[in-house]
């Protein structure tokens, strides 16, 4: 478990680092400076990905309707995920506009604007491994994940899930993105890989004859864009942004393009604590 608690020193030097440098501009700096920074990746499908040298996904169409909904330029950034968080909370971003799943650590460090899908968490297998069927069969296994992903702060889930069958939770790797996690998934090296069930799909959808979908691994959850504490008013913003899109039915057509599926009970407020997150996802 040593890569998860290292996880939890991330998450805490992240929140220090927040509350000590942190200088994001709120909706009036943004509105006086004529520019919104947000800060993406491009190595996550479908959240964010590129297609022929150019960026693609469903952050990046909804990237195209921020624009043509706000009255000031909105400036993108494509960074590593592992740094990105970290960037938008010392203020060199307003905010992150990608695939990120709410966690309680995070919530120490940002508020959330309303989701627009869901985050159950599921693992990965290869195609045609029927000895990984159950969670009792997960004992002793090698899992991969991301590196600072939120999917390593709910692993202690799954650590009870396994722990139930008589079993443990085997040894834990990270990755600098999750296509070096799958490559390493085919080629024997890891057991399983465990991704939100969106990507989940996405993979097994784009190449089924390699890989294929297990089981849930933890409870609900929820993705949405994290936006640093000391902005408020571009949280109200973005909620707006975000009721605007769910109105005109322009959110739902975009889940629907990129996860194959509409969430239509998903929370229409900011998610802000910890314990509002815990009621939301029935923890």
């Amino acid at each position: 478990m040593k890569k998860l608690l290292g996880a939890y020193y991330l998450a805490a030097a992240v929140t220090m680092a927040f509350s000590c440098h942190a200088i994001a501009a709120d909706l009036p700096e943004i509105e006086k400076a004529g520019t919104l920074k947000v800060a993406t990746e491009d190595d996550y499908a479908p959240f964010n990905f590129m297609t022929n040298g150019q960026t693609d996904g469903f952050n990046k169409d909804m990237l195209e309707e921020l624009r043509k909904y706000a009255k000031f330029n909105v400036d993108q950034s494509i960074l590593p995920w592992t740094g990105l968080l970290a960037a938008v909370s010392t203020g060199q971003y307003d905010m992150a506009l990608t695939g990120a799943v709410i966690t309680d650590e995070r919530l120490n460090v940002f508020n959330f604007t309303p989701p627009w899908a869901s985050a159950q968490h599921y693992f990965v297998k290869r195609a045609g491994d029927d000895s990984l069927n159950t969670i009792a069969a997960l004992n002793g296994k090698k899992v991969g994940l991301q590196a600072g992903s939120a999917l390593l702060a709910r692993l202690p889930e799954l650590k009870a899930m396994v722990e139930k069958t008589g079993g443990k939770l085997g040894p834990v790797v990270e990755y600098p993105s999750y296509p070096e996690a799958y490559a390493d998934l085919a080629n024997k090296r890891l057991d399983y890989v465990i991704n939100v069930v969106i990507s989940v799909n996405d993979l097994v959808k784009a190449k089924p004859k390699v890989f294929a979908k297990g089981l849930a691994v933890s409870g609900p959850g929820y993705m949405a864009w994290p936006i640093p504490k000391n902005s408020p008013e571009l949280l109200a913003y973005m909620t707006k942004f975000m009721d605007h899109l769910r109105e005109t039915g322009r959110l739902a057509e975009l889940q629907k393009k990129w996860f194959g599926e509409t969430y239509d009970n998903l929370p229409k407020e900011p998610i802000t604590s910890a314990d509002q997150f815990h009621k939301l996802a029935g923890l």
